[in-house]
């Protein structure tokens, strides 16, 4: 059983925290703390990106994260390198590399996923995924126990999606509306009936099921999972509190994100405090 299966396993009803945080944004040495930080917070995996020039599916607060990281020198392999550190301290914690397929492809598919999983990477999440290739894909990382993250969209039809959930390992993630990643004010009725007929399809099958893209309060936490996710991923909201260490200063900026992850995390469980 992969680790990520093992943390669902272990959950025993509550929601999972899945918080996301930038690669070498603003710099290498500071996501690794901010990394530390949403750990001790109380996140249940941690998904890291890893920078692209081009990340299509993302809103203007992680292109703007992009930009820093890139500019602040973070690579691939730099990125990888820190998630080894991570790893080393936090062993039990699963970490999910989130990155495009030209990073794949330019390495190598395979080479990549080695790469990844020398560095303590529990699984991947590609959202440009070519269609046609994940049926090679999803096995290819599988067999180097790697889970193979896929996604789903609003626009996704009930047979695709029945697919997805046929390769998908760790869990599915379903993006919760149409457009990019950023903060949106709430959820969205045709959201969580999206969630309803998502999770008709992923239980039967035994497969976790993730929400992420405009989720960004405790309150929008405590809607997903109570329509029926199993996880919820949180980008944004993390990544705008990171943004502000130019002004607020590191120290401040941790406690900033160590709070607001907390809350987010409270309001999975079964019975919020």
């Amino acid at each position: 059983m992969s680790a990520i299966s093992s943390l669902f396993e272990g959950l025993h009803g509550d929601g999972a925290l899945v918080a996301y945080v930038m690669g070498g944004d603003p710099d290498l040495p500071t996501s690794a703390r901010v990394i530390d930080t949403v750990i001790r917070a109380g996140a249940d995996i941690v998904e890291v990106g890893i920078p692209f020039s081009d990340p299509i599916a993302d809103g203007k607060s992680i292109q703007a994260a992009d930009v820093r990281a890139l500019k602040a020198g973070a690579t691939p392999r730099k990125v990888l390198e820190m998630i080894k550190s991570v790893k080393a301290a936090h062993p039990k914690v699963p970490i999910v590399a989130m990155t495009y397929y030209n990073i794949l492809y330019s390495k190598g598919v395979s080479e990549f996923l080695d790469s990844a999983k020398a560095s303590g990477v529990d699984g991947v999440i590609v959202p440009d995924l070519p269609l046609d290739e994940v049926a090679e894909y999803a096995p290819l990382a599988k067999s180097k126990g790697l889970d193979a993250i896929l996604l789903a969209a609003p626009t996704t039809s009930p047979e695709r999606m029945k697919e997805i959930v046929g390769h998908t390992s760790g869990f599915l993630y379903l993006v919760s509306l149409t457009g990019v990643t950023g903060a949106r004010s709430e959820v969205q009725s045709r959201t969580l009936e999206l969630i309803k007929a998502a999770k008709a399809l992923t239980e039967p099958a035994k497969v976790p099921l993730g929400v992420g893209f405009g989720i960004s309060t405790p309150e929008q936490v405590r809607e997903v999972i109570g329509a029926g996710a199993d996880a919820v991923v949180v980008g944004s909201g993390i990544v705008d509190r990171v943004a502000n260490y130019d002004r607020s200063g590191i120290a401040l900026t941790l406690v900033q994100v160590h709070e607001y992850v907390r809350n987010l995390k409270l309001a999975t469980k079964k019975v919020a405090p």
